[in-house]
């Protein structure tokens, strides 16, 4: 498959590679950002392309806990000083307090660039009428969106969205369109409605579908972005500009590098369980000084899994990773770990993540259905959960 030499336009920002690192919670704090931003770096250096090498976004923040000052939603939004663009995700459900929180981004220089999301699929979200629910009163959208795009000043705000709540009910097209009339600077689909949350495949179609269906507005593709291929295919498949990356690079910041060779051409990037090894150790590091406590290591649990997934390491020592409590600890461990044993075959295409078998009914709130032009915002909507 052809290499792409496209960069993707993000308001002032001509992106390339054209990848976003999706917002997850309790994953895509600066350490792991870095991880990331380095790998993509290292196949195509930002400082030779004049382009940043990539949007890589915070963890999602609330636009109540922001605008009332929360200081956990004020400390999630921070940036290290190489970090450019800075992107930020805001999660809102009322147009006021998305203006003011957007305003507040924008007045106090606290990130070059603002993604929406409505695309949690978590019951919790959805009961409320927040996340993939939201779309579907159309005209909450849209006020949710203007005061976005209206306060945000010179940043370019851009919209996450799923396909919809079910089959059917379909939001994608409807709200890219809104999203594409209130001005916003790229549209993002996670191809999957909120029935399906991660399970099954995600449908491409779609993505193909809102590209033909918007003209004047960047559209991004997400879901079943494995490896670098995958994305050229996605891609050429369905004329996007570009893609978005969740699940895929849990464990596997080298994901961004394999990204990134792909679309230049170059071979696939494929780590021996060494080179994992010290990304680990890095990442568990960046982890501890972030916390400034051995907290760190024990935040870094949950990652071990996603890390060692496919390679021929014993139960029992897995396990120990799993439980380090310092760094001293971490590193005696994975110290044992078999260093030249080569990236296993399974991995290839292999999900990664939370997923569930099947589809599930979308809970909802009472007669939330009824009247999709329904301006009210909802109540207790606001959350601290993340995903799309």
């Amino acid at each position: 498959m052809p290499a792409v030499h496209t960069p993707l336009a993000v308001g002032p920002y001509q992106v390339w590679p054209p990848v976003v690192l999706a917002p997850m919670a309790g994953i895509t704090n600066p350490p792991f950002r870095a991880l990331c931003r380095e790998q993509a770096t290292s196949r195509v250096p930002a400082a030779d392309t004049g382009h940043p090498a990539g949007l890589f976004v915070c963890e999602m923040v609330t636009t109540v806990g922001l605008v009332e000052g929360n200081p956990k939603t004020r400390k999630m939004i921070h940036f290290e000083p190489d970090e450019q663009p800075r992107s930020v995700q805001l999660y809102g459900v009322d147009p006021d307090y998305v203006g003011r929180a957007v305003r507040i981004v924008a007045e106090e220089d606290l990130a070059d660039h603002i993604d929406l999301n409505f695309g949690c699929p978590v019951p919790k979200v959805t009961r409320r009428g927040g996340g993939c629910a939201l779309p579907y009163h159309r005209v909450l959208f849209r006020n949710i969106v203007r005061a976005a795009v209206r306060n945000a000043g010179a940043l370019p705000v851009t919209v996450k969205m799923r396909v919809g709540i079910d089959p059917e009910h379909e939001t994608y097209l409807e709200a890219g369109r809104i999203a594409e009339d209130e001005g916003v600077a790229a549209v993002a689909l996670h191809a999957r409605t909120g029935a399906q949350g991660y399970s099954g495949e995600a449908d491409w179609d779609r993505i193909a579908k809102l590209k033909a269906e918007l003209s004047g507005v960047p559209v991004l593709g997400n879901g079943d972005i494995w490896e670098g291929a995958d994305a050229l295919r996605m891609m050429a498949e369905t004329g996007a500009d570009g893609v978005v990356v969740g699940r895929g690079c849990l464990g596997r910041p080298w994901l961004f590098a394999d990204l990134a060779a792909a679309f230049v051409g170059g071979a696939p990037v494929r780590p021996c369980l060494g080179e994992v090894a010290a990304m680990m150790r890095r990442h568990a590091e960046g982890l501890v000084a972030m916390h400034r406590s051995d907290h760190g290591v024990r935040e870094f649990r949950k990652h071990v899994a996603w890390y060692l997934k496919g390679f021929p390491v014993g139960s029992e020592l897995r396990g120990r990773l799993a439980q380090a409590s310092n760094l001293p600890e971490l590193e005696e461990l994975l110290a044992r770990l078999d260093r030249a044993e080569p990236w296993p075959a399974a991995n290839e295409g292999s999900p990664r993540g939370r997923s569930h078998a099947s589809e599930r009914r979308v809970t909802l709130p009472y007669g939330w259905l009824e009247n999709p032009d329904d301006p009210t915002p909802p109540t207790g909507a606001e959350t601290d959960e993340s995903g799309g």
